[in-house]
Order: structure tokens, then C-alpha cells, then sequence
């Protein structure tokens, strides 16, 4: 029977379980018009914000972000190989990407990465509002422009906090915020502010990428929800 081997595929765990209702999903192709009332609030808004891009790369890409699976375990779910799968997720996130074009805010007092940065940044087709080195210029550049992303070191070049700076900001406006830093363990504290993503140095461009994307992404949502 149909639902016997359905629930004997269930037994090994989440991929299993996913990949039986991809197959589900794919069979019938449905598409969500309306979100789900006990959908979470994260889930929700996101839904919304996916519906722009195509079903596949939409489920690539919610499987290696909101679900967490590797992407090998995503390749397994949607009977595809792991090439595939990464193509299909740059896809998906050159597509946000084009839709969420913002300016961002630099703050590094290294004179090369906050280069490196900028050409990262300007690649993806955002705008630089200004770079800092130090929490007081930080909050100069703010002071004339809202930045739709911050992008911080946490040891500035005064002895100042990049986390004090990002504080700063935050009680003026609210955005999303990716730390990039030697000293990860200072935002492990329980009392980092929120919304904050995490890039350890030395840093791969690729990862600084994907935490942009999936930044401006999450914030979109939430704004749409």
C-alpha cells in the first residue's frame, strides 16, 4: 500500500520526511497562495517574500536556510544532485538580490578588508552610505544616511565597540546587522543585539555573500509580514 511504504520512508528521519512531501508537492504542484494561520510570523512573511522566485530555487532555498539541511540532504530530498542544488540557490539568491538593493554601512579599521568589503558589497549591486573605523564616525555616516545594512568589526581602531556602535544605530533605526570579526566569543553572551549574523575572519567572500542575502531577505519579510 501507497501510505504503508509512506510511513516506512518516515522512520529515518527528517530527510526522509521531506523528501516524501517534495514528492507530494511535486506531484500535485501546489502552490501556496495564502499562508497558513499557524504558520509562524518568520515563516509567514517569508512565504510572502518567496513567492517572487521560481518553485525550485524557493525550495532550495528554504531547505539550506529556514530548515537548516545541508546541501547534501537537500540534494537527497529533491532527487537532484548537489551541483544542482547550488545552482539552483545562487539563482535564488541573485534573484533577492536584484529585488533588495539597499546601502550598506561599513565598519572596519582594517584599511584592506574594509576594501574588500566594498567591492564584495558594490558586486552585489548595493550602494556604500559610508565606511568607519571607529563607533563616533560610525554614527556620523547615520547621522546623514540610514543604512539598510550594517556590516561590523567588533574591535575598532580607537579601543572603541563595534558592538557599542551597532547599539547606537539600533535604538535609531532598525536593520539588519552582520558582525565580521576576530572575537566571535564577545557576541556569544546571550545579549548580542538582534537581528545579528555572524562571520568569523579570516572570512571566504562566498560566506559573506550568502549572509547578506539571507539578511536582506529575512528583513524584507519581516517587513512584509
Amino acid at each position: 500500500m501507497a501510505d504503508s511504504a509512506l510511513q516506512q520512508s518516515l522512520s529515518g528521519g527528517r530527510v526522509p520526511l521531506y523528501r516524501a512531501f517534495n514528492k507530494l508537492w511535486a506531484s500535485a504542484y501546489l502552490e501556496v497562495t495564502e499562508p497558513q494561520a499557524a504558520s509562524g510570523e518568520l515563516e509567514v512573511a517569508a512565504q510572502a517574500r518567496l513567492a517572487a522566485i521560481t518553485p525550485l530555487n524557493r525550495q532550495a532555498l528554504l531547505l539550506t536556510t529556514l530548515e537548516d539541511f545541508s546541501i547534501d540532504d537537500a540534494a537527497r530530498i529533491m532527487d537532484l544532485d548537489t551541483g544542482q542544488v547550488e545552482s539552483l540557490i545562487h539563482e535564488a539568491i541573485e534573484e533577492i538580490d536584484r529585488e533588495s538593493t539597499t546601502s550598506v554601512l561599513i565598519i572596519e579599521d582594517e584599511p584592506l578588508i574594509s576594501m574588500q568589503l566594498e567591492d564584495l558589497v558594490r558586486s552585489l549591486g548595493h550602494d556604500i552610505c559610508g565606511t568607519a573605523a571607529t563607533r563616533s564616525q560610525a554614527l556620523d555616516v547615520v547621522a546623514e544616511h540610514r543604512p539598510g545594512l550594517v556590516l561590523a568589526d567588533i574591535q575598532l581602531a580607537d579601543g572603541s565597540s563595534g558592538l557599542d556602535a551597532v547599539d547606537d544605530i539600533l535604538a535609531i533605526q532598525s536593520v539588519p546587522v552582520i558582525f565580521i570579526t576576530a572575537y566571535p566569543e564577545r557576541l556569544l553572551t546571550g545579549n548580542r543585539p538582534e537581528p545579528t549574523y555572524l562571520i568569523t575572519k579570516p572570512f571566504q567572500e562566498s560566506t559573506v555573500r550568502a549572509a547578506i542575502s539571507q539578511a536582506l531577505f529575512f528583513n524584507s519579510s519581516r517587513a512584509l509580514g
